[in-house]
């Protein structure tokens, strides 16, 4: 009986599938496949005219043949086995080229690598997925994968092959969702998307969810880029740690609006900024920047909160390299660099992650979960393991590779609370009837718990707007696990009072204390963000009340109190010198403002309050132990004047705050101090050089045995009007 020789047969079906771009197994027909004793090559290239497969080793050349189905090309090579070949393709328009046949190679992703995805515990799938220049098999070229587990077929399309998705169809992995193809050949710098079809019918482009980089907007194909780095930054990873007992006080930054170049350019690249902000903050004494998010974004008055490019940094600025130059650069200089990260939502950009393969793949199908009413933007759907995979890996990959300090999660409120922003009952409660995210609350705590995991010195912050309890406690002892988060009820309660005429700030004393009353729930952190300073809300400048010198008197006392108050500090660029006008993306700071002394003086007035925060462990060693503060006098409303004590565990740390929040001088005004001994002023907004009156205490202030605020011993000082004014225990 004659042996059957055909075990693999052309199946025009699939090849039709292939031509009508809806097949997404390709390996399985293109390539070169074994027939008992033969071979076939079969190779789809629209617009070819011929094909040639050229063995590695021989040098042989064999010809294919197009038969039925125009762009398919098929041989059949009797007697021989797998080899090595390239393909050498002679196109329409007569122009020629050789390439190694893409569907040759087999998976690259490993199968635990797709098991550990699916669970959501692929804590580094940003190796796995995107696009990565790699050797396989000895061959270079470029890994794609893309996770689209509800699309009908996708295909990389981009420049090498004329942005036709019928050229490199991808193939899907079984049980995965996950489409895969190496391309031999592909160069970096070049750009892509992913086509893609849904069971629907629609064919829509998409860029690459975990690219590395992007085009400059409007464009907006994934690039191909390296994130090879040589790191100098070692002494600063090495020491750097999630110690709450450091000084941490933050100049919050947009990187496109704190300078631009006077070259016609429309912006400074990574590099450049680099070192110009770095001078700038070590003058100023900040110890930390924060930077609005550089994640790309397509919409410049964004700010860059509606993120499409989670994994590449902003091409505005430069590249990949780019970034991590300027972080390095910062690390190198003693400056801490914290990204604000945006995981609550995400924007309806075509290319972006809506809809991504055809159906609500990143976002909640359920619009009352899925959409943000506010934002006009999806949600994403947290109860899904790869999508929280996605952020999760994304928050480390920041940490990794661009060894960022700080993470700052926006809109967190958002997050926790399923009916936020939403009127009615529009909006789906969970599984016990309650309006609270679980399984948004189940990524937090993953997030942080493998964050501090693997990174410890990564600080972890929330913005959150609400009293949600325990977001800074151990997430062993049932917390959130955050470092710290942003005190916006301080915020609120402290900027509306200063705003208001000191005539009637005594009717709204307890808006300045009452923030003691939960200053140790939480570890927070006093922040005054653009968020304050945008939208007809007005610069800080311009909020104070009273004539032009008022309103900067009452500017230095509003960032006294707030460095001499517990908790870490944040501070938006431009308010340190007294910007007038709100932020504007679109422009630089005014740095022209300068011309004016005023402006000057503003800056070197929180530059000096800068130095002494650092200088002085009472300002931040016990931030977050009820030991380090302690009120003197706090019921002084008619007065409108504060007195309290910033201290550590050294009583010569100890520190005497008085806030004086009206134009009323108080010449001998006795105040209750904790330690008998010597009280040195050592800082007050009311110095000349700092636009003051000049009226402050230059001699030693002796205590005295004459009781005050309940206490044994007592000093008398002046207390110039609208001033901070620190006074330093010492013990002879």
């Amino acid at each position: 009986m004659a042996r059957r020789k055909e075990i693999f047969a052309i199946n025009w079906m699939e090849v039709q599938a292939l031509a009508d771009a809806k097949h997404n197994d390709p390996h399985h027909i293109l390539g070169i496949h074994e027939c008992l004793d033969d071979v076939y090559i079969n190779v789809y290239i629209p617009n070819a005219r011929t094909v040639t497969a050229i063995e590695k080793a021989k040098k042989k050349k064999y010809a294919l043949v197009s038969e039925r189905i125009d762009g398919f090309f098929s041989v059949k090579i009797r007697n021989r086995h797998k080899f090595e070949y390239e393909l050498k393709v002679k196109y329409e328009d007569g122009t020629e080229s050789v390439f190694i046949d893409p569907y040759v190679f087999e998976p690259v992703i490993d199968p635990i690598d797709v098991s550990r995805f699916n669970e959501g515990i692929h804590y580094e799938i940003y190796k796995k997925l995107g696009a990565h220049p790699m050797t396989v098999d000895g061959v270079e070229g470029v890994y794609f994968a893309v996770w689209a587990p509800n699309a009908e077929r996708v295909s990389v399309v981009s420049n090498f092959n004329d942005w036709d998705g019928r050229r490199h169809p991808m193939r899907k992995l079984e049980y995965s969702g996950i489409y895969e193809l190496f391309i031999p050949g592909v160069k970096l710098g070049e750009i892509y998307k992913y086509e893609i079809a849904g069971r629907n019918g629609g064919v829509f482009m998409k860029a690459d969810p975990y690219a590395n980089a992007s085009e400059l907007r409007p464009a907006d194909a994934s690039r191909i880029v390296s994130l090879d780095y040589t790191w100098s930054d070692d002494a600063w990873m090495g020491e750097r740690t999630g110690n709450y007992n450091r000084p941490v006080n933050i100049y919050e930054v947009h990187l496109g609006s704190w300078k631009r170049p006077e070259d016609g350019r429309e912006f400074y690249n990574y590099r450049e900024l680099a070192g110009l902000l770095c001078d700038y903050v070590k003058e100023m004494g900040y110890t930390h920047i924060e930077l609005m998010p550089v994640m790309e974004h397509p919409y410049d008055p964004s700010w860059g909160y509606q993120v499409t490019g989670y994994f590449a940094p902003t091409s505005r600025y430069g590249d990949a390299t780019d970034f991590m130059y300027f972080v390095d650069y910062m690390h190198r200089e003693g400056i801490g660099v914290i990204l604000d990260w945006v995981p609550a939502h995400f924007p309806k950009n075509d290319s972006g992650l809506g809809r991504f393969d055809g159906t609500c793949l990143y976002e909640h199908p359920d619009p009352r979960r899925g959409e943000h009413p506010h934002w006009g933007t999806y949600i994403f759907d947290y109860g899904k393991k790869e999508v929280c995979n996605f952020l999760v890996s994304n928050a480390l990959y920041w940490a990794e590779y661009y060894h960022v300090d700080g993470i700052r999660m926006d809109a967190v409120a958002s997050m926790l609370y399923l009916d936020y922003g939403r009127q009615g009952g529009n909006w789906l409660p969970n599984m016990y009837g309650g309006n609270e995210n679980l399984e948004a609350i189940d990524m937090l705590k993953q997030l942080n718990g493998i964050m501090r995991e693997r990174f410890p010195g990564c600080m972890l912050i929330a913005e959150e707007s609400t009293a949600w309890p325990m977001m800074t406690s151990p997430l062993e002892e049932g917390g959130l696990g955050f470092d710290y988060k942003w005190n916006l009820g301080w915020m609120h309660d402290f900027l509306g009072y200063m705003q208001l005429d000191p005539l009637y700030r005594k009717y709204h004393h307890n808006e300045l204390t009452f923030s003691m009353v939960y200053a140790y729930s939480e570890k927070f952190m006093l922040t005054i963000s653009h968020d304050e300073v945008v939208h007809e809300k007005s610069s800080l400048i311009g909020k104070m009340p009273g004539g032009y010198e008022d309103k900067f008197s009452n500017l230095r006392i509003l960032y006294g109190y707030m460095m001499a108050h517990p908790g870490k500090k944040l501070l938006f660029m431009g308010q340190e010198f007294a910007q007038f006008k709100e932020f504007n993306e679109a422009s630089e700071l005014d740095w022209s403002l300068f011309e004016f002394d005023a402006h000057v003086i503003m800056q070197t007035y929180v530059k000096a309050l800068n130095q002494l925060y650092v200088e002085e462990p009472a300002f931040y060693a016990m931030d977050y132990d009820s030991e380090g503060f302690e009120w003197i006098d706090s019921i002084s409303a008619n007065n409108s004047i504060l007195v309290f004590a910033r201290k550590t565990d050294k009583k010569e740390d100890t520190l005497i705050i008085i806030c004086n929040f009206t134009p009323m001088e108080h010449v001998s005004y006795q105040i209750g101090v904790p330690y008998r001994g010597k009280y040195k002023e050592i800082f007050s907004s009311d110095e000349s050089r700092f636009g003051g009156e000049g009226k402050t205490n230059k001699t030693l202030k002796q205590t005295k045995k004459e009781s005050c605020n309940e206490r044994d011993y007592s000093i008398s000082v002046t207390v110039p009007p609208l001033s901070f004014t620190v006074f330093k225990y010492k013990e002879k």
